[in-house]
């Protein structure tokens, strides 16, 4: 890339435009403090006072720590697919995480990081060809096969070569070095080139097309740019127009990227009308002050390279960036200064992204507490109304209750007794299948209920179907199961509670027998509000509370019940807290941020701002 001693040294040059930086004052060296308040394009932040934020960058561990915590903060981010603010979550994610690893924190550790000049643009716009042409060797293939291969190719001194492995740089990208003529490497491989045509401390680099066919091109492309110090934009007289093109440009354009813009194939006829076309719509976007180059349509190229001078204003351009230690510094700074300017607006709108996601899940959660919380009601409700026991229930009650076969069980003795227990026995276990049938129904309905409402909300927010699906029914067979279980858990604790009660004791030391089984199923009976009517007025035999009243001590009955009550509510609660489970874990799985997340993306924002 050198230039020859005989032409003048003209910066930018090209169709007579100025350069990336002008109209604003020199920058200083790095790390010299800076000299007056230049007001270039950039208004208060001129160039020399926003080149003394990198000098000082590069030197300053507190500045590194703050961006250290920054990547810590972004690198730990989860977005949860399909969600709303998935997408543009991880995209900002990725898009602001790369550029910190792969550009702003090599800048800072090493202040002689080596100058990285793209080369991108469209397809068919020959950088390749431009590439070895300013290069000044074959270092990059050409032809049919560059739209669809996916191999970079970067060029640079022998000196630098070993800054660009896999430690220093883009340190997830696998690489190989070029031996010999210049060959292609995989796709997704990055080719290192070591020539001495290159100046030390300067690399150029050849990336995919923009506009490839081929979609994950445009990322690996876009990642090469973030990485780089100084664009050279070529696009084509019959590409320029595309809007592929310029959402590169305008991406350059809002974070001040360094550029230098090429319109290649340019036609001699209509070729002024072309260039004020292009022209006009670079000052339109806001890139006016960017150092526009022409290549004609030409067909004077040998081995891969332009065989006449038409390369010459570029390469004349890069080499007194590369040459200039004081302009190098300034093209670095400019384009590091405003990727951290860009921070300011691109990690908050990050933190938007994690906000929208976070409001997902708090509305996904509420769903999941409501439905729950109403089907806990549900089955409150019903066991205190003595719904559970109107119908079927209610009918083998009086049956049993009205044959005199439960009382006689509660209070004969010896033979008598056993005879009436024996007797009674088949009515008395079919009340008690009932009774447990009706509360198991009771819980599976109120559940199902509860389940069927979170999957119709879950439902409404784009992407929760999946949620739903995925993790709604997982489990819920066996859920009838674990509900007969608890019942019958529940029953025997209600038995353990009559025989283990002192005062119960006492109060039937009379009896001489004591059935456990009857006396725990009228119990059951009254805790689940058995209506409060005097049944026996109408021919329907005694109420559970009759029964109890004559057997049990008020003191002791109050307890025994409000236990019982207290038991068989926290086995209901269990059960429903278990299902809902199964949702929130579904939530956890997504991976969705919290609320902490957006909070600390914008403290980095803050001390980021103070960092500087």
């Amino acid at each position: 890339m050198s230039r020859p001693p005989a032409v003048p040294d003209v910066a930018g040059a090209g169709d007579g435009d100025a350069g990336p930086d002008s109209g604003a004052a020199p920058a200083a060296p790095p790390g010299a403090p800076a000299t007056g308040t230049a007001e270039g394009r950039h208004g208060n932040g001129g160039l020399a006072g926003r080149a003394k934020h990198r000098g000082r960058a590069s030197g300053d561990t507190r500045f590194e720590a703050v961006l250290e915590n920054l990547r810590t903060r972004i690198r730990g981010l989860e977005f949860a697919e399909d969600l709303p603010g998935a997408a543009e979550g991880a995209a900002a994610r990725s898009d602001v995480l790369h550029q910190l690893e792969d550009f702003v924190l090599p800048r800072v550790r090493r202040p002689d990081t080596p100058l990285l000049v793209a080369v991108a643009g469209s397809t068919g716009a020959g950088k390749s060809t431009l590439v070895n042409s300013l290069v000044g060797e074959q270092v990059t293939t050409t032809g049919v096969r560059r739209p669809t291969t996916n191999s970079p190719v970067l060029a640079c001194h022998p000196d630098d070569v070993d800054w660009f492995s896999e430690a220093s740089f883009l340190p997830t990208l696998p690489r190989v070095r070029q031996q010999g003529l210049a060959m292609p490497g995989k796709d997704g491989m990055l080719v290192l080139a070591a020539s001495e045509s290159m100046p030390k401390g300067v690399a150029l680099l050849d990336t995919p097309d923009v506009d490839s066919a081929v979609a994950a091109h445009h990322e690996f492309a876009a990642k090469f740019l973030d990485a780089a110090d100084l664009w050279v934009f070529v696009t084509t007289s019959r590409r320029y127009a595309d809007a592929r093109v310029w959402e590169f440009l305008q991406v350059a354009r809002d974070r001040d990227t360094s550029m230098a813009v090429v319109l290649s194939r340019v036609p001699e006829r209509g070729r002024q009308q072309l260039l004020d076309h292009f022209g006009a719509m670079l000052e339109a976007n806001g890139l006016g002050g960017a150092s526009r180059f022409t290549i004609p349509e030409t067909d004077q190229i040998a081995g891969e390279r332009f065989t006449s001078n038409v390369a010459d204003p570029i390469r004349f351009y890069l080499a007194d960036v590369a040459g200039d230690l004081v302009q190098r510094a300034r093209v670095s700074r400019r384009t590091f200064i405003g990727v951290i300017d860009s921070f300011r607006e691109r990690v908050p709108e990050l933190a938007r992204q994690v906000e929208v996601q976070v409001e997902v899940a708090q509305r996904l959660e509420a769903s999941v507490r409501s439905a729950y919380g109403e089907a806990a009601d549900e089955i409150s409700e019903a066991l205190e109304d003595g719904s559970l026991l109107r119908g079927n229930l209610l009918a083998r009650w009086h049956d049993i209750a009205a044959s005199g076969e439960l009382m006689r069980t509660l209070r004969l003795r010896g033979k008598r007794k056993a005879k009436a227990a024996e007797a009674a026995a088949p009515r008395i276990e079919a009340l008690q299948e009932a009774v447990r049938g009706g509360l198991e129904a009771l819980v599976v309905a109120a559940a199902q209920r509860a389940a069927d409402r979170v999957v119709e909300s879950w439902e409404q927010v784009p992407g929760g179907a999946r949620l739903a699906e995925a993790y709604a029914g997982d489990g819920a067979d066996g859920f009838p199961a674990r509900v007969r279980t608890a019942v019958a858990e529940w029953q025997d604790t209600v038995a353990s509670m009559i025989t283990a009660d002192g005062a119960t004791k006492r109060s039937v030391a009379k009896f001489v027998t004591f059935d456990k089984e009857a006396f725990t199923l009228v119990l059951i009976i009254e805790l689940l509000g058995f209506p409060r009517l005097d049944d026996a007025r109408r021919g329907s035999g005694p109420s559970p509370q009759r029964l109890l009243k004559g057997l049990f001590g008020a003191e002791s009955l109050r307890s025994i019940g409000a236990a019982a009550r207290d038991d068989l509510r926290g086995r209901i609660g269990g059960l429903l807290s278990a299902e809902k489970g199964r949702f929130t874990d579904a939530l956890a799985a997504a991976g969705l941020p919290g609320e902490d997340d957006a909070v600390q993306l914008y403290q980095a924002t803050y001390n980021l701002e103070i960092a500087r």
